[in-house]
């Protein structure tokens, strides 16, 4: 601040502080409807931030921007305060409105802007600075661990205000941890806890943490672990053909999943190591048969080890007849005929004497009943019913 500038601050500090003298004893009254208008203000640490003074009515009266420690920035257009951070975006009678660059921790509080009427009106505006969260990082695994292992992942960040919250995906599935926040100075360390026991399952998934906060809604601050998990061998046989038969082309794959690799395989037949036997190939994994005849027919074993295990499975190899494929089935599907016309010719024979007992019973109620309607009595009802059937009898009789 040059020496005009010094002396000009210095008038305008004086003027301000008589009138806030008068108007204090009354003997100057103010002008109505000159009041300052401001707002609150949150950005970034290490952004910018811009404090407006608006007064809806002014004559010609002065406005005055102060920090939270009472320190004058600028009265008017003149800059009263040191600070190369600090410049003006625009002065007026009813604007006043600054800047603050690269903004730290420290700067933040209550700023003042006062309009020098009689009395002084004031206006108080918060300026908030948010702490960015630092990168997070991941420790408290060793690799590689074994399966069944208890580990516990650790995430932490510094340096957040107000205090971050740390969130746990295993692959993009959330996870539950155990969160920790501890003040530090202005700003917050947060350190989140995930506990595990890991298993075959847990072997190359990436477990991340990830900073979620205020200050990072553009690009979220995360870290990511991928697991490494030890394990012994699994293995099954897959088959090309599910009804070998002679003269075709079988391959047998042996499928093995363990950490580390289980390499190499080793096949045997009925517990003798098999080697190559011109149609049939060992390579690997893979168990190839050219051209299958009977003699293949056995019990084929893949065995896979790791320094922590071994593991085997069986494949039981039976070659079949073509021919004898074909008149099986044959024999199947005239078996299946026969047994449907047996079952077709019963149920007819249930429906037709069903029918005849239905009709036959009903002849010997009706003749029941023609004794049972002129008797006095049960008695009576039952002789005239024998009567009756001993006539149909003779009746019978006579007509044959």
């Amino acid at each position: 601040m040059n020496l005009k500038n010094h002396v000009i601050f210095t008038l305008y500090t004086i003027y301000g502080i008589l009138l806030k003298v008068m108007a204090s004893k009354g003997k100057i009254r103010g002008v109505s409807g000159q009041y300052p208008l401001v707002q609150n203000v949150t950005v970034t640490e290490g952004g910018m931030a811009n404090m407006t003074c608006r007064v809806e009515y002014n004559d010609n009266t002065s406005l005055q921007w102060s920090n939270p420690a009472q320190q004058t920035l600028f009265f008017g257009d003149k800059k009263a305060l040191r600070d190369n951070r600090i410049e003006l975006v625009r002065a007026s009678f009813s604007e006043l409105t600054i800047s603050i660059s690269d903004v730290t921790l420290s700067d933040e509080g209550m700023y003042t802007c006062s309009l020098f009427t009689m009395p002084v009106r004031t206006a108080k505006a918060y300026l908030t600075v948010l702490g960015v969260p630092e990168k997070p990082e991941i420790d408290g695994f060793s690799k590689p661990a074994m399966e069944g292992d208890h580990i516990t992942l650790t995430c932490m960040t510094h340096g957040s205000k107000p205090a971050a919250d740390l969130r746990w995906f295993r692959n993009e599935k959330e996870v539950k941890g155990a969160k920790e926040v501890n003040a530090s100075g202005k700003t917050f360390t947060v350190r989140s806890s995930l506990q595990l026991r890991v298993d075959r399952n847990d072997d190359g998934v990436p477990y991340t943490c990830r900073v979620d906060h205020e200050a990072l809604e553009q690009a979220p601050q995360q870290a990511t672990e991928v697991l490494e998990v030890h394990y012994a061998p699994q293995v099954k046989i897959v088959p090309s053909l599910g009804v070998p038969q002679e003269g075709q082309y079988l391959k047998l794959e042996c499928m093995s999943r363990g950490n580390p690799s289980p390499d190499p395989v080793m096949w045997t037949k009925d517990g003798v190591e098999l080697s190559d036997l011109g149609r049939v190939i060992v390579e690997g994994r893979e168990l190839t048969f050219t051209l299958l005849n009977k003699t293949d027919n056995g019990t084929y074993r893949c065995e896979a080890s790791n320094h922590l295990g071994s593991s085997s499975a069986e494949y039981v190899l039976y070659v079949y007849d073509p021919n004898a494929l074909g008149h099986h089935g044959t024999d199947h599907a005239l078996i299946g005929g026969v047994v449907a016309v047996v079952v077709f010719v019963t149920l007819c024979l249930i429906i037709v004497l069903g029918r005849y007992l239905a009709r036959h019973k009903g002849t010997y109620l009706t003749n029941e009943a023609k004794g049972a309607d002129d008797a006095p009595d049960a008695d009576t009802a039952i002789i005239n019913a024998e009567g009756n059937h001993a006539h149909a009898e003779e009746k019978k009789e006579y007509f044959i």
